[in-house]
């Protein structure tokens, strides 16, 4: 099966684990779990072709024991994120930008987890970048262990087991195996979908504060105070 590379040759599902194999998916999902660097990964097209390739005999692996593995280095790679982040704290929003680290992606996660509290870490785990960073916020703002590890190791369950469970429930339909590049595709752009509504959502809001500000500033609102102040 040959899917297309999304990328670099080295972001192509296909190339990964024809490559590293069953480690390398393991690897991966962890380091985009929780690791500042992992959030370049391709997790969910990813995961979706390791079900299919299990499915075909590609990846001679029963299917539960990778789900079960998958679902392990998912939670495990949160967990190494929350503890980072409890370690590093609020100065994490103050580290300098580099090729590998942005701010933005941080007020990312800290909106998204401001916005929907500890169900973040389950919905997160389906929007890239976000899932990456949202355990790490969790971590800096001091989230209930106990209640951390419970969100945690449902998101893990959701997505990396039913991400896998899907692409294995459509291994042995020949339409998937004809448009597999096409399939692939759809599933990178709908799991960047929700990235691009918070962009276009927060650079509205941004607008519109401006906008706000602008008009309270604007001359003639403070000038009879100022007048009066001179009285």
């Amino acid at each position: 099966m040959n899917t297309l590379a999304l990328g670099p040759s080295w972001l192509d599902p296909d190339y990964l684990i024809g490559t590293f194999g069953l480690i390398g998916v393991l690897v991966i999902v962890f380091a985009e779990s929780g690791l500042l660097i992992g959030f370049f990964l391709p997790g969910d097209s990813l995961l979706f072709t390791t079900g299919l390739l299990v499915t075909t005999g590609k990846l001679d692996t029963p299917l539960w024991l990778v789900c079960t593995l998958v679902v392990a280095a998912a939670v495990i790679g949160d967990q190494v994120g929350y503890l980072f982040g409890r370690k590093v704290g609020p100065s994490l929003f103050k580290r300098p930008d580099s090729k590998l680290f942005k701010q933005e992606n941080v007020e990312k996660a800290h909106q998204f987890f401001e916005k929907h509290g500890p169900k973040s870490l389950i919905l997160a785990r389906f929007v890239p970048i976000v899932r990456t960073f949202t355990p790490i916020i969790a971590g800096v703002s001091r989230m209930n262990y106990r209640q951390f590890i419970t969100f945690n190791i449902i998101g893990g369950v959701l997505w990396g087991a039913g991400v896998t469970l899907l692409g294995a429930s459509l291994g042995n339909i020949d339409f998937v195996h004809k448009h597999i590049e096409m399939i692939l595709v759809g599933i990178v752009l709908i799991s960047v979908v929700p990235v691009a509504i918070e962009l276009l959502r927060a650079r509205s809001h941004a607008k519109k504060e401006q906008a706000s500000g602008n008009d309270h500033d604007a001359p003639g609102t403070p000038n009879p105070r100022g007048r009066h102040a001179k009285r």
